[in-house]
């Protein structure tokens, strides 16, 4: 496969995966939004969104208060941010349209379907969609669009460099859910373990379409240990972290063999090394550690081996 279109199908894959967590991440805002703070009134947390997704000098430039409806129109509708839901499906459809002999029509037909959608939801008076309703569209149009991707491609290179984008992806979309929770939005050491404390995390599981999984997983109470447990190290919830990069690992390997590789690309290297660490960590490591310190260095260590897969097979083609 041409570098070039590996590229364009690793970036699709990547986009998507960015499309759905900026409605989960506006997700969390609003329900934060609404929760009685402790020194009286309701807290605002939007501040907290806004640095994990790296924009707030970015959004402070352009709209400086933050308020929802200003958050609401920076990260899904304004196509000035390249991170937002509105940019992110739009680059994954020019992406897919570069590439358009390398996918089946069904997955053309369901990114084609989700960018005509999000035109219509542009030219719609703004007062008559609800936050609700966006997360709720983003999050069910990215999820036909994998499944029309699991359900119909071939397992060739284009499909693995499509999941390697979507791994790499999601491994670093879930670092950035926990932490906005755990170093941003936690006002006070003081407050774990609080009610306000127990309700963070609950948000942050339904946020992550995982409340469900994590009380049948965990018979019991909620708490900061169980659901890092479960978002870090669970081998059977599909967005955790170890899970993520055993995915990552899984691509590179098929990636490798298909090409008839001599020995671990650095970018195998890389992968190995994490999936190795996380498999025998335990969740007192990760607190030793620190949770914010250890997922800094999650991100960092995948994002270098994104860094080391644009250069083992992109050859630096920017997206």
């Amino acid at each position: 496969m041409l570098s070039r279109t590996a590229t364009h199908l690793f970036w699709l894959g990547r986009y998507i995966e960015r499309a759905e967590t900026m409605a989960r991440l506006l997700e969390v805002g609003a329900r934060n939004a609404l929760m009685p703070d402790i020194g009286g009134g309701y807290r605002n947390d939007w501040k907290a969104i806004l640095q994990a997704t790296g924009s707030l000098d970015a959004f402070e430039t352009k709209y400086r208060d933050t308020v929802q409806r200003n958050i609401e129109t920076f990260l899904f509708f304004d196509e000035e941010n390249p991170s937002s839901v509105s940019s992110c499906i739009a680059m994954a459809r020019e992406n897919a349209r570069v590439v358009r002999t390398a996918l089946t029509s069904q997955v053309w037909d369901a990114i084609n379907i989700a960018y005509q959608e999000m035109r219509e939801m542009r030219r719609t008076e703004r007062s008559k969609l609800s936050l609700a309703e966006l997360a709720e569209w983003t999050q069910r149009s990215c999820a036909t669009i994998r499944g029309a991707i699991a359900a119909t491609q071939l397992r060739n290179d284009g499909y693995h460099f499509m999941g390697l984008g979507v791994a790499l992806e999601r491994g670093d979309n879930t670092a950035r859910l926990l932490d906005v929770k755990y170093y941003v939005l936690l006002p006070s050491l003081s407050y774990v373990g609080s009610g306000l404390d127990k309700s963070q995390w609950v948000t942050l599981l339904r946020s992550m379409s995982a409340h469900g999984a994590y009380t049948w997983t965990y018979k019991g109470e909620i708490t900061a240990a169980r659901i890092a447990h479960f978002l870090i190290l669970n081998r059977e919830f599909p967005r955790s972290l170890l899970t993520t990069v055993q995915k990552t690992n899984d691509h590179l390997d098929a990636l490798a063999r298909g090409y008839a590789q001599h020995g671990a690309t650095r970018a195998q290297t890389a992968a190995r090394t994490l999936l190795s660490e996380l498999a025998e960590a335990t969740v007192e490591d990760v607190f030793d550690e620190g949770l914010h310190e250890f997922l800094i260095r999650y991100m960092g260590l995948n994002a270098e081996i994104a860094a080391t897969v644009q250069d083992t097979y992109l050859q630096g083609i920017p997206a």
